[in-house]
């Protein structure tokens, strides 16, 4: 999620994207002029809700907040396997990033022992270095960070030598989006540390090193606190390495992030292109080509149900339109580690925001919603493309799904567990919406009032406003210390709401009994 300023480069995640001529689309007017070749570097949302932790004021008489006990802390945290799995459907949030907010966090998603407590062997270094090896390794920013050694493979016209491998690693300062293939001249050798799982541990022989490693996992991975560590475990080994290295997609060139299951005669290779209408998706340039000047769709299949300017949201149900949901969710697991996929997309409404030219309509992110929550959800999965963020459509998205639970009279929330850029996200949004309110406010209110007044669960309001310190528990109710000086500048670092016109909604919620009845005919 749902999901950055330009900062002195950050490692917590960077994209880069090319922007290609528009011209080399067949669906351009032939007789406009090509675009020139640019290249722009997307970087994560950075974390401006840090400074969101200012001191609390006391301001006579306060705001007492009533009818709700303490708030849950929400949190978030990000498949190689044989990719003959079948086809995705839907998501549950997840934790990655997606990114999609515009402030991305540009602090290390996971931070470095200090000490490194594994058992360490001391003896002569053989190449080609081993799966799991430790070793210092010059990153894009020329300095060295502590890597793990998660692949190795060898290069075409290395035969029997040892050093013509390249090693897949993962930076343990930053997030898995980052993980690379590079070469052994980008090691610092004489920083290697070699694991061996053979030396008796606490626990005893394997299994007790196995679970010393875990236990480190839990105690440096605040992001992925809400994971069972031993599935957590699993999903990484069976996603540790990427099999699609970049994407084509309409003009843009973007690198990808994570691993994601796609059919085996298409995975894995370096570059997928992909139909920015369509969402089909071919091994080779010249097929996409010839598809191109075949496709006639210009516009997400389902209903417009939102246009203002150059915005327009379509409602796309998965069940009537299978192949295409099953595609957005392939190409969406690319920028989302923790996106669970299921086999069937059919409970599952996807709203999918676009961007309008001359052309047609360009996907730039979307959202999911179960047609159905017993939990109250309002959004399954949430996904700015890397290209497009940075101009506040991650708000959009938010703001829209929140739009809709008022107009089906219900209150909502994410489903959990929330990427590091989700969290952010909608953080920034709950921070924007109840700071506004509480501004405008005379005299008391209620939790309950504030949760009617946006959709916003109670328990979201709570850990919000807990998060800004400007809130205490007394006595059994929830009071509300703030000065409106801290109330402004609070404001202003999560900066201004987004440009939507709920007025412009043309859209009438999910009838289950409706749709079951039509399915019987």
């Amino acid at each position: 999620m749902t999901t950055g300023e330009a900062a002195p480069e950050s490692p917590n995640a960077r994209a880069t994207v090319e922007e290609k001529p528009t011209s080399e689309t067949p669906l351009s007017d032939p007789s406009s002029n090509p675009e020139k070749d640019t290249t722009m570097s997307i970087d994560q949302p950075s974390t401006d809700t840090d400074a969101l932790d200012l001191p609390s004021a006391t301001l006579e008489p306060p705001v007492v907040l009533t009818g709700a006990g303490k708030g849950k802390r929400v949190g978030g945290k990000g498949v190689a396997g044989s990719a003959a799995q079948a086809p995705p459907a839907e998501v549950v949030m997840e934790a990655s990033p997606e990114p999609m907010d515009d402030k991305p966090d540009v602090s290390p998603s996971a931070a470095v022992p200090a000490t490194d407590t594994s058992p360490v062997v001391q003896k002569e270094l053989q190449l080609p270095l081993e799966v799991g090896t430790k070793v210092m390794c010059k990153w894009r920013d020329d300095k060295y960070h502590q890597v793990r050694i998660i692949e190795r493979r060898k290069l075409p016209d290395g035969i029997d030598d040892e050093e013509a491998h390249e090693y897949y690693v993962h930076y343990l300062e930053f997030n898995r989006r980052l993980d690379e293939w590079v070469s052994l001249n980008n090691f610092d050798l004489t920083t290697v540390i070699c694991v061996d799982e053979k030396l008796p541990t606490e626990g005893g022989g394997r299994r007790g090193a196995q679970k010393r490693k875990l236990d480190e996992k839990e105690e440096h991975d605040e992001e992925h606190a809400e994971f069972d560590p031993a599935i957590l475990r699993e999903h990484e080994e069976f996603t540790k390495v990427k099999n699609i290295e970049r994407i084509e997609i309409g003009k843009f060139d973007v690198q990808t992030w994570y691993f994601s299951p796609f059919p085996p005669d298409v995975s894995p290779c370096d570059k997928l292109y992909f139909c920015e209408f369509c969402l089909n998706f071919m091994r080779r340039k010249t097929q996409l080509q010839r598809h191109l000047q075949k496709c006639e769709l210009r516009h997400p299949p389902g209903d417009e149900i939102y246009r203002h300017n150059n915005l327009a949201f379509f409602e796309v149900d998965g069940k009537k339109e299978k192949i295409y949901c099953q595609n957005l969710c392939y190409l969406a697991k690319l920028f989302l580690d923790h996106k669970t996929l299921y086999y069937d997309v059919d409970l599952f409404l996807f709203y999918i925001l676009c961007e309008i030219d001359e052309r047609g309509y360009h996907v730039v992110g979307y959202f999911s919603k179960e047609k159905c929550s017993e939990e109250g959800y309002n959004l399954a999965c949430i996904l700015t493309f890397p290209q497009y963020q940075r101009r506040g459509l991650g708000k959009v998205l938010i703001a829209f799904s929140y739009e809709l639970s008022k107009k089906e009279n219900k209150v909502g929330t994410p489903e959990r567990p929330l990427s590091d850029l989700g969290l952010l996200s909608y953080r920034s949004y709950w921070t924007r919406v109840l700071l506004n309110i509480i501004k405008k406010r005379r005299g008391n209110i209620s939790i309950k009032d504030l949760s009617e007044m946006t959709a916003i669960k109670t328990d979201d309001i709570i850990s919000t406003l807990q998060h800004l310190n400007l809130i205490q528990y007394q006595k059994g109710q929830h009071v509300l210390y703030a000065n409106p000086k801290i109330i402004d500048r609070q404001l202003k670092e999560v900066g201004a709401a987004c440009e939507m016109e709920p007025s412009k909604i043309m859209w009438t919620p999910y009838n289950a009994e409706k749709d079951y009845q039509g399915y019987r005919g």
